[in-house]
């Protein structure tokens, strides 16, 4: 195979990538960092790249029952297949009769603005969108390598088993797009889902965020993750280690080991 310039992904330039995507894979496997942590408020965030559009979401869970209606209405609008998941909610069962409780965490891919997945995929597949920062992935571009997922410490990303590419919330590009918010947005009963520029003063999701304690999943990953959480309890010990929630849809068929 001839190493094109002209080639979009010529074999030299293919297997440099893939070794640095291994490298950043393994730096991503072994980096230490709490379930969540206590989030810098976005307007005050020197990560954040020259108040550009920023989509983000924010999920206040003192809102949130845990009905899976945004489940449902992710795997309905972007047609997922049966066993994965785009979004799903996670639970967790706190205290002993009477005291009894469950707690939920609605998860989704973060739209990080520092995002593990971009910099190890080894053709631009997956890429930050300029125009607002949501990440997409390429499924023309898309190799299957899973690279992405195995970076990604939310473990969000799975193999679709009908394309045979690497699948996952894309913020519904194809709503976003047209002015509507995500369909997970529109169907939840409580509002629990607030979805729009985070870099934005006007938007309601700047001033709610302004307003209220938030915290994002994982902090010390580096990955400036952009869904952020009202109500998440950080002194809960079960919330401290990935894998204490119980997943009610996962994409545990299609998705690496994690240990």
């Amino acid at each position: 195979m001839s190493d094109s310039s002209d080639s979009p992904v010529s074999r030299r330039k293919f297997l440099k990538t893939v070794s640095q995507g291994a490298a950043a894979v393994a730096t991503a496997g072994v980096a230490g960092g709490a379930m969540h942590a206590a989030a810098t408020k976005p307007a005050a965030d020197a990560g954040k790249k020259n108040n550009k559009v920023q989509y983000g979401m924010l999920i206040d869970l003192r809102r949130c029952i845990g009905c899976q209606a945004c489940t449902v209405a992710c795997k309905a609008e972007a047609d997922v297949p049966m066993g994965v998941s785009r979004s799903w909610v996670e639970y967790v069962e706190k205290g002993r009769y009477p005291n009894a409780g469950r707690s939920f965490l609605p998860r989704l891919c973060n739209h990080c603005s520092e995002p593990h997945c971009v910099r190890v995929c080894p053709t631009g597949a997956t890429y930050e969108r300029p125009q607002d920062g949501l990440i997409v992935i390429d499924q023309g571009v898309c190799i299957g390598c899973l690279y992405c997922a195995h970076a990604c410490p939310y473990d969000m990303r799975f193999l679709n088993p009908v394309t045979r590419f690497a699948d996952k919330c894309d913020m519904c590009i194809h709503r976003v797009s047209k002015g509507l918010v995500p369909s997970c947005v529109n169907t939840c009963q409580g509002r629990a889902r607030i979805f729009g520029d985070v870099n934005d003063p006007n938007s309601e999701i700047h001033k709610l965020i302004a307003r209220n304690p938030v915290s994002v999943i994982r902090e010390t990953y580096g990955t400036q993750p952009n869904v952020y959480y009202i109500g998440l309890d950080t002194t809960d010990e079960n919330t401290k280690k990935p894998g204490q929630y119980v997943r009610v849809t996962t994409n545990k068929a299609n998705s690496p080991k994690r240990t």
